[in-house]
């Protein structure tokens, strides 16, 4: 029961997200805001376990997931063969640069929790 109260809180939240992104125009897709109505909402512990119980469903059989993208790409292998060359630059580029980003702002939150105090500054 967890499970499906989880998934009704995220399909509500994406839809919210979706419905904030359009009314207000914001140059972010929709679930993108609904994920940032997630991350607000997992504030709140009861609201913890079901999102818990569907993510741990969901990630269980995640490998089902990819078979329509499987099947789009065997579809459509003359698209592949064509562009094939092309696609693999751009995957493997936004990959590390997708990488190289997150690893730079790791490192720069990181590096604000090590830092000691201004001894100057004198304690607040």
């Amino acid at each position: 029961m967890d499970a499906l109260r989880g998934l009704a809180l995220l399909l509500v939240l994406q839809a919210a997200g979706d419905g904030l992104a359009h009314a207000l125009r914001l140059p972010v897709p929709g679930p993108v805001v609904g994920m940032v109505l997630l991350m607000a909402a997992l504030r709140l512990e009861r609201l913890r376990a079901p999102v818990r119980a569907i993510a741990e469903l969901l990630l269980a059989h995640l490998s089902l997931l990819f078979v329509p993208v499987g099947v789009g790409v065997v579809t459509h292998l003359d698209l592949l063969a064509h562009s094939g060359g092309a696609l693999l630059v751009a995957i493997v580029a936004s990959t590390w640069t997708g990488m190289a980003v997150t690893a730079l702002v790791l490192r720069r939150l990181l590096g604000a929790d090590e830092r000691e105090p201004d001894p100057e500054a004198g304690d607040a």
